[in-house]
């Protein structure tokens, strides 16, 4: 879906087009194993094929800038016609991204996004911040518009949750009867989070809902709410439907959880960088959707649930 204001380019000035005949892609996500990237890599993956590239896909262990860095070094020496990346930092990629783009790889970001808006073609990504107005409306109806909320975030510098959190906090605030306790930060690790949720309880023991901005912090949370038996109390709503999270709503351990599109996100990217190979016009903004699941309505959108494999 498009969002608001968007617009197409050409090719960079003097990006120095790769040659024709490389049909190389690389998509570089945020990190491993995570079903959300899964899901995404497997919509590149179907939508290259279909326009006749071929896909490689490589991935950092954590989430971390360090380690998705010498990542993008090696790819820049293997020279392919595009690149689709998720940065785990959004200045700390400036620079590496910069060499893809000057040595005339094509370069567009998913998920994620630089401050820098010169070094993309394009960015292809969730609208987070409306992510962020639809997980606190959705806390507000949950608990009656009364009660303590918390957020937990992932990293700061974090271009998408950083946008969920300001969404969620620019709502919430509308709602007077709901005291916000500010957002924490869980280093984007389950354990982290798990331990976030105890010490908060500790302190607020009415704690009333908890909305967690990414699949491994909403997976921790529910692990600290289910370890402290508070799983019936607190309002859990969380953001991406991994299976884990799934089945944890199923359960009952979550109570909602805003999904993206992540299969969507890979392919509008896959059609964004091939057009700048091609030569032909890139759209620059593109935002795509996202929805609310509860336990009464999760089977009736089950397409949204993430994957674990293509």
């Amino acid at each position: 879906m498009t969002g608001p204001g968007s617009g197409t380019i050409g090719q960079s000035p003097g990006g120095g087009s790769a040659p024709p005949a490389n049909k190389n892609l690389v998509l570089l996500p945020g990190v491993k194993a995570e079903p959300f990237y899964i899901s995404m890599q497997c919509g590149a993956e179907a939508e290259a094929a279909k326009l006749g590239y071929q896909l490689q896909t490589q991935a950092p262990d954590q989430f971390e800038a360090g380690l998705q860095t010498p990542i993008v070094t090696g790819v820049l020496a293997t020279r392919p016609a595009g690149v689709l990346i998720a940065p785990t930092d959004d200045v700390a990629l400036a620079n590496p991204m910069t060499q893809l783009k000057d040595a005339g790889i094509k370069v567009v970001e998913v998920d994620t996004r630089l401050q820098d808006e010169s070094v993309a073609l394009a960015t292809v990504s969730s609208n987070n911040e409306q992510g962020g107005q639809l997980a606190a409306q959705t806390v507000a109806q949950l608990i009656g518009d009364k009660g303590k909320v918390l957020v937990l975030n992932t990293k700061a510098g974090t271009s998408t949750t950083d946008a969920r959190a300001k969404g969620f906090e620019d709502e919430i605030a509308k709602h007077p009867g709901i005291t916000y306790l500010g957002q924490e930060y869980t280093d984007n690790q389950p354990a982290v989070a798990a331990q976030k949720v105890t010490a908060k309880l500790a302190s607020d023991p009415d704690l009333a809902a908890v909305f967690a901005t990414n699949l491994n912090t909403g997976e921790g949370a529910a692990t600290g709410l289910r370890n402290a038996g508070k799983t019936d109390q607190v309002r859990l709503v969380g953001f991406d439907a991994s299976p884990k999270q799934v089945e944890g709503m199923r359960s009952g351990e979550v109570t909602a959880l805003i999904a993206q599109d992540p299969a969507t996100i890979g392919r509008d990217g896959v059609q964004q960088v091939v057009a700048a190979i091609e030569g032909k016009p890139v759209q620059r903004e593109i935002q795509t959707d996202l929805i609310a699941i509860t336990r009464d309505d999760m089977d009736s959108k089950s397409q949204y649930f993430y994957k674990t494999a293509c």
